[in-house]
């Protein structure tokens, strides 16, 4: 029988809606699945035939233990996914790679440590003359944290969020806030081996002036998703896999989409360290994944 950790973090403990039925659905599949956390030292990862990031959700809190902890595990077992996957994909300047492969992302502008916070988001203002709102946000965040939505009269306000952000001696990122959202929420698309397995919806989270905590409560409902949605997730992942010459598909990974004002979907986030992947609302899911880790085990016991 294979051994699988399912990780998740002293500090997320209890919040993971997606592991019961996965654990369920593994032991279904004749896999041995327990729940670990990554920050729990006296676990012997060795011991395990894999290792599945599920829910190491204050990871942006700590990234370099994170990521070195990563890189461990990686050389003694199987990190899923891998730890190049992880490390690129944890910092959202892997937006800018994509645009560069033609995919359709939601306009980004990064403003680092070294960088005048007013000045940089004055060119900003000025290259969006149609954005009414915007929004700062971190490159290296998850939930939302540190992230905020202003009004074009806010200027000085995000200015000085901004600055506190590099200040810090963090990345940040500006964006035009697409005003579709409102209406529309989010389109998340997840993927089990590079095949399309369900979408949800996601409301609108930000609303102007708020600062979201670790993990931002979140209205979700199930979506069917669009042929354009499920046409730019697979552009988004095909660039991905070109990026960081991968042999094969990624286990698993959510695309995240929104539309611009023309109705276009532009992707917002590419999530694939550790999203939620929302069982709850496609029946069958958890059972879909856990037949791709049931495949992907077996195969490395054959080689």
């Amino acid at each position: 029988m294979s051994r699988l950790a399912l990780v998740t973090a002293i500090a997320a403990a209890g919040q993971d809606d997606d592991l019961s039925p996965l654990l369920q659905a593994c032991t279904e599949r004749g896999i041995a699945a327990e729940i670990r956390a990554w920050d729990d030292p006296s676990v012997a990862w060795a011991r395990y035939d894999a290792v599945l990031l599920r829910s190491p959700w204050d990871y942006s809190e700590r990234l370099d233990e994170f990521l070195a902890w990563c890189e461990r595990v990686d050389a003694r077992t199987r990190l899923i996914n891998p730890w190049p996957v992880v490390r690129w994909n944890t910092d959202k300047h892997y937006l800018a790679d994509l645009a560069a492969r033609g995919v359709p992302v939601v306009p980004s502008a990064f403003v680092e440590p070294d960088m005048d916070a007013l000045p940089a988001l004055q060119e900003f203002l000025a290259a969006y003359p149609d954005a009414d709102e915007f929004v700062v946000k971190p490159a290296i965040s998850a939930g939302s944290r540190d992230t905020q939505r202003y009004a074009r009269a806010q200027e000085f306000a995000a200015a000085n969020h901004l600055a506190r952000l590099l200040d810090e001696g963090r990345s940040a990122m500006l964006q035009p806030y697409l005003a579709s959202v409102d209406r529309d929420g989010e389109t998340a698309l997840m993927h089990f081996n590079g095949v399309f397995s369900h979408a949800i919806r996601k409301g609108a989270m930000l609303q102007r002036e708020d600062a979201l905590n670790l993990r931002a409560v979140e209205r979700i409902t199930a979506r069917e998703a669009g042929d354009d949605e499920r046409r730019v997730a697979l552009h988004a992942l095909t660039a991905m896999t070109a990026r960081l010459d991968l042999e094969e598909p990624l286990p698993y990974a959510r695309v995240d989409l929104i539309r611009d004002g023309e109705g276009q979907p532009q992707l917002l986030e590419l999530e694939l360290c550790e999203p939620s992947l929302f069982f709850a609302h496609a029946e069958g899911s958890a059972e879909r994944f856990a037949e791709v880790l049931a495949e992907l085990l077996a195969t490395m016991q054959v080689d």
